[in-house]
């Protein structure tokens, strides 16, 4: 039973740096990154579609994205989520696709993706918190019910701890990475 409360932590903390990097995958850096459009919703015949449903984007060269709609009338709302998204980009259409120049980043929105990247790997750190005193109540229920001993739920909790250090580090490592990809010219 403990064993099984130190593997479903380890895979919710494995679960949590794999959520951290397709989150910062969505903040914008210096070079075109398809990844930077997952999240925006498309207006297609009045229901909210993903734009990576309806279209292939690619990054031919290291600041433009190409967007090819697998429907061609879909053009003109493609365009228009994409322009009314947070993300400061303005699609140019020929009809057929879209070219999404990317522009150079100023080195004050630099520091406020910074900012949201730090952000966004706080909220991940928490996470991974919550998931270790969740075993940690877990083990301590074993322990109230007489079902193991209180060497095994100190050595549980140090497993759990074990495994909560080497996510945050991960997490670090993560934004660390990310942190060089914004700031780089």
């Amino acid at each position: 039973m403990m064993d099984e409360i130190i593997d479903d932590v380890a895979q919710e903390m494995e679960a949590t740096t794999v959520s951290l990097k397709r989150d910062l995958s969505r903040i914008r850096a210096g070079r075109a990154n398809p990844s930077l459009l997952d999240a925006i919703m498309v207006d297609y015949y009045g229901t909210d579609t993903a734009l990576n449903k309806l279209a292939t984007v690619s990054a031919p060269e290291p600041r433009l994205l190409v967007v090819q709609p697998f429907d061609q009338g879909s053009v003109a709302s493609i365009e228009k989520a994409i322009r009314i998204s947070n993300l400061g980009l303005s699609p140019v259409s020929d009809g057929k696709i879209l070219r999404v120049p990317i522009p150079e980043l100023t080195e004050e929105r630099r520091r406020d993706l910074v900012k949201q990247a730090r952000k966004e790997a706080e909220s991940h750190r928490v996470s991974a918190r919550n998931h270790r005193r969740d075993a940690n109540d877990m083990l301590k229920q074993l322990l109230a019910d007489k079902d193991i001993g209180e060497d095994e739920c100190r050595a549980g909790q140090e497993k759990v701890q074990k495994a909560t250090d080497a996510c945050i580090k991960k997490v670090d490592e993560i934004v660390k990475g990310k942190e060089e990809d914004i700031m780089a010219v």
